[in-house]
């Protein structure tokens, strides 16, 4: 589809829908986001159907798996934060989660020039932020330059959203015009993300430490009433909210009065607190806790994550795997289903690329996955590594062991590296996990400190393969830039048509596994215990939680 303009230029919200199929070829992540256990199975679909209308009030008791890093929404990227700060602050555009389509929130409609440079945004003019101040075009402005100055180096999802970013122009007081010195396909799709989210003029001014520990102002259904680090947080209605997107099931204000959460680590805890009434909705239900969340009347709600799957993304510049053999063997010798059905559940499901399945632009690369024990076990004779009498391979003296820096953000994290470790160990590899905190872990992955680095990565564009392995980023491959994948991530920018993009973005999937750059483990999904008073709990694009449709039935 051209992005020419037409000779009869359509009404505006058209040519957005036309500019949308365009740049994300038609999302759609109903067919693979998996639904709710309690529900019809519809992606995003929340709890069963209540048996009366909602009910304004009260206020919802929210237990998380971990701490969370903050909750400025332009700097954290854990789940467990985004749940809280996703609340506080609006984006100018939303991703329906049930079919992909970029709508309409903060900007009202929006053009994008044919050579995809240039994206021109009308914003509403009812929207205000907590602290009084209205919404204008200016304020969209500080919000781009801060990212790009003030919070480079710490906002990195926002950072790598704006790569090229030469200026946003005021048009006039709701009017305004980013600009890209390239062209830069997946930027619409990135306004809808929380990264880009639209905070008030005075936090832009804020320094960053400041904003992650609570003062930040957004116009947001909710407002931030306490956040204590690795202790909890609460967040309230926000009076007068009314310029939700459609991507929404309401308008106007939020249902409940408040949410309270509280970091409780254990599952079982979560799911016992869940059954007596001490919680009404919890994170990261391990499956073993399912029952006793059941056997309180409550359900679970699961959703797959689009974006990067879990896992091990490999310093190629440390031995042993600089060698490409040895990756090649780590590949094919994890059981990627075994992981899922000794340590997950069915609502997981076995990395078959290193997208996950939902995601625009994912290509199914299972083949290449496969579980093969005995093809490893040659890899790795053919390379030199031999067996010693401790099981662990050696090769001119070094042992074949390699180490994993993790975060226990996913409560399932451990388990899963442990039966990893269990399936390397069957074929002469030895697996050290090294458990950090996020903060241990941003310094670790700045000096290269690893060996591999284990997380996923959350985001409904297949854009995000440049973000998390262009060597122009994060480059957690600590490899040089190259001739081939390189150029493959920086050209699906700059492609308008669907298809060649998708094709793009699937020879780099190609790579990216055949080089063994990634070793994918499994697909990321949400499973949130609720009890049986708990409506309109629901999921957004990304499969973060929105508390803004929920409500307590009565």
């Amino acid at each position: 589809m051209s992005l020419l303009p037409r000779s009869s230029r359509p009404p505006r919200r058209r040519l957005t829908l036309l500019t949308v199929t365009a740049l994300a070829g038609a999302l759609t992540l109903s067919a693979c986001a998996g639904g709710s256990s309690a529900s019809s199975g519809t992606a995003g679909a929340t709890t069963a159907a209540p048996t009366s209308a909602p009910t304004p009030g009260g206020d919802l008791r929210f237990a998380l798996g971990a701490s969370p890093q903050g909750v400025d929404p332009q700097q954290v990227g854990s789940n467990v934060s985004i749940y809280i700060a996703r609340q506080l602050a609006d984006s100018l555009t939303d991703q329906d989660p049930k079919t992909g389509e970029i709508v309409p929130w903060l900007a009202s409609s929006w053009e994008v020039s044919p050579d995809l440079t240039q994206f021109t945004f009308h914003l509403r003019d009812d929207v205000t932020f907590s602290d009084g101040t209205a919404l204008t075009a200016e304020t969209v402005k500080k919000n781009f330059d801060s990212l790009t100055t003030d919070l480079a180096g710490v906002a990195t999802l926002a950072g790598s959203y704006l790569a090229g970013y030469t200026g946003t122009t005021v048009v006039d007081e709701h009017t305004v015009t980013v600009a890209f010195a390239e062209p830069n396909a997946q930027f619409l799709q990135a306004t809808s993300t929380v990264s880009l989210a639209i905070v008030s003029d005075a936090t832009t001014t804020v320094p960053a430490p400041e904003r992650l520990q609570g003062k930040v102002i957004g116009s947001g259904p909710f407002t931030l009433g306490s956040y204590t680090q690795d202790q909890g947080a609460a967040i309230v209605k926000r009076a007068g909210y009314n310029w939700a997107s459609d991507a929404f099931d309401h308008q106007g204000e939020a249902y409940l009065d408040s949410v309270t959460f509280s970091i409780v680590p254990e599952s079982g805890v979560r799911a016992g607190g869940l059954a007596s009434d001490q919680f009404d909705a919890v994170g990261d239900v391990l499956p073993q806790d399912v029952p006793l969340v059941e056997s309180g009347g409550g359900a679970i709600l699961n959703r797959s994550n689009p974006g990067i799957t879990f896992i091990l993304h490999v310093n190629t510049s440390k031995a042993p795997l600089d060698d490409a053999a040895v990756r090649q063997a780590v590949q094919v010798a994890i059981n990627r289903q075994e992981l899922v059905d000794t340590v997950l559940s069915d609502k997981f499901l076995p990395a078959t690329s290193v997208l996950a399945a939902n995601t625009p632009g994912y290509k199914d690369l299972s083949d290449k996955l496969a579980f093969e024990p005995d093809k490893a076990a040659k890899i790795l004779d053919e390379d030199g590594w031999v067996l010693a009498a401790d099981g662990i391979r050696e090769k001119d003296g070094q042992k074949l062991t390699f180490d994993v820096v993790y975060a226990p953000l996913f409560t399932g994290s451990q388990a899963v590296l442990e039966l990893t470790q269990q399936q390397l160990r069957a074929v002469g590899i030895d697996l050290e996990l090294r458990q950090q905190t996020p903060a241990e872990q941003s310094t670790t992955q700045k000096n290269g400190d690893y060996d591999t680095y284990y997380y996923n990565s959350t985001r409904a564009e297949g854009d995000i393969l440049r973000t998390g392995f262009s060597s122009k980023f994060n480059n957690l491959n600590r490899r040089a830039a190259d001739t081939v994948l390189d150029p493959l991530l920086e050209s699906e920018l700059s492609e308008p048509d669907a298809a060649k993009r998708a094709d793009l973005l699937g020879q780099a999937q190609d790579i990216i596994v055949d080089e063994g750059y990634a070793i994918p483990i499994f697909e990321l999904a949400q499973s949130i215990g609720v009890g049986k008073d708990v409506q309109g709990l629901g999921f957004e694009a990304s499969s973060r939680l929105k508390f803004y449709d929920a409500w307590i039935q009565q």
